[in-house]
């Protein structure tokens, strides 16, 4: 294989990966890294470095079409931003200090039951008639959205601030901890626990993984691990397919949304308790 069609090839994976992230809040990372290592044998630093700029591009490309079209909540994102980052610095030291197996397996089963309670609110398009949470009123956290598939304007507030500040927090001592991203819980924090519509949770969540990878992205390149040969096609094509996906889901409804991160939970969840139990490197 040419070194053109090479780094076509990951031109054109980075992209899909890019509408997807854009579409699930996820930042494209949980797909380039198995991608990059298993079909084009890059290394897992280099993959690993590589993903950490495409969530950086995914974001940087999704975030401005979210906000322009109301889907991304600024003062919502910042909100949750503090117990995530908070989270993450507390999880980063006590890196060595808990064990890593016992979390990934703590971590499978808290995705297990996001995935059955995304399963039942899987056909749920809007949530009508909830009552106001006093943290919400108090700081704000709700707003309108034009929804071009119902064709009406949409508006929403938070419910259990707490619970999803607690995720959020939780999310971050993970991510700290096990060094992984945290996409999949803002979501489902958002979705599962404050009700707010699914493509205001994977838009804001856009918004909100961009803030930490800027910060991780410098460790990175300090060890070397972002190699530009490799880094460069994929922040390339993640930020044209982020831009694709940021058009895309104004089409799309919320359940069909739902539908399409459900998979990427079920996977997220088994991979973690097969490495929690041993039986997945």
């Amino acid at each position: 294989m040419s070194d053109l069609a090479f780094l076509s090839m990951i031109l054109g994976t980075s992209a899909a990966a890019g509408v997807l992230g854009a579409l699930l809040g996820l930042g494209g990372g949980i797909l380039l890294v198995p991608l990059l290592t298993l079909f084009f044998g890059v290394s897992l630093p280099y993959a690993m470095g590589a993903s950490i700029l495409s969530v950086i591009a995914t974001s940087c490309g999704a975030a401005a079409g979210h906000l322009a079209s109301g889907l991304a909540n600024m003062r919502l994102g910042l909100f949750l931003a503090t117990a995530t980052v908070a989270g993450a610095l507390l999880g980063a030291s006590l890196v060595g200090v808990v064990p890593a197996r016992a979390l990934q397996i703590l971590f499978g089963l808290a995705l297990a039951y996001s995935a059955l309670t995304t399963i039942r609110q899987l056909h749920v398009e809007v949530a009508e008639s909830l009552e106001a949470d006093p943290l919400a009123q108090r700081f704000g956290l709700e707003g309108v959205y034009h929804d071009q598939a119902l064709g009406r304007d949409v508006a929403y507030h938070a419910i259990h601030v707490r619970r999803g500040v607690a995720v959020m927090f939780g999310a971050g001592v993970l991510s700290g901890l096990l060094g992984i991203g945290s996409g999949a819980f803002k979501v489902l924090a958002m979705d599962t626990f404050m009700r707010l519509p699914m493509k205001v949770s994977t838009a804001t969540s856009n918004f909100m993984i961009g803030l930490t990878a800027a910060a991780s992205a410098g460790v990175y390149f300090g060890r070397g691990d972002i190699h530009p040969v490799i880094a460069t096609p994929v922040a390339l094509g993640v930020l044209l397919g982020s831009y694709v996906g940021t058009r895309l889901i104004g089409h799309l409804r919320n359940t069909t949304v739902r539908k399409l991160f459900l998979p990427i939970v079920l996977y997220l969840a088994v991979s973690m308790l097969l490495r929690g139990l041993g039986l997945l490197r």
